[in-house]
């Protein structure tokens, strides 16, 4: 345990009772407070505003869904960092929650390392820690290595359009779009569209 992680709560609202008792494993192994829910209601009856937290947020909920939960804690104040994680999740799902203010957007199954490492960006931010973040000079010039039908597969990505969508639209075939967005991911750095929003969105 370190001073940071002493006095830091993770929210953990994950309706999934064999991934909520995984996760909270793993916070704890690593020194985290972790308080679990099962719905946005129980967090919301308990929710500490004068608590150091971050929440890690699943999308699929009883009743109040991830993404209404995150509407809610914008429209009222509730300012923490929110790591965004789903279950067959689409692009505009992705680009839903990181609009909303999410820091990172995971699709599950999610690795241990990869929900680590959105953690320790949460906790930089809590602690007034500024994270890495990628210059615009650099966004810039990756940006410049993308081909112009690249380019504008990416900006339909950004859109929250669909493989099938952006096909359509660019008559090519979805596999096409497949191969296009994995070289975009590859020349830009990118693990996924949740990276892609934060450098060009």
């Amino acid at each position: 345990m370190n001073k940071q992680t002493d006095t830091l709560s993770i929210y953990l609202v994950e309706q999934n009772d064999i991934a909520r008792a995984r996760y909270r494993a793993l916070f704890a192994d690593k020194g985290f407070t972790c308080l679990p829910f099962a719905s946005a209601e129980e967090f919301l009856a308990q929710y500490e505003p004068r608590q150091s937290a971050l929440m890690v947020l699943d999308l699929s909920l009883p009743e109040m869904s991830g993404a209404e939960l995150q509407s809610y804690m914008a429209e009222n104040g509730m300012r923490l960092p929110v790591i965004v994680t789903a279950a067959n999740a689409s692009v505009s799902d992705a680009v839903a929650a990181m609009r909303a203010g999410a820091l990172d957007f995971i699709e599950k199954p999610m690795s241990e390392e990869r929900l680590m490492s959105a953690v320790a960006t949460a906790t930089e931010m809590l602690f007034k820690k500024q994270p890495a973040t990628v210059s615009k000079k650099i966004v810039a010039d990756r940006l410049a290595k993308l081909t112009d039908r690249e380019r504008e597969v990416l900006q339909h990505l950004l859109q929250g359009k669909l493989n099938k969508e952006i096909a359509s639209e660019l008559d090519v075939s979805q596999r096409t779009v497949e191969g296009h967005r994995s070289r975009i991911r590859e020349k830009m750095n990118a693990r996924g569209i949740a990276d892609l929003i934060r450098m060009v969105g």
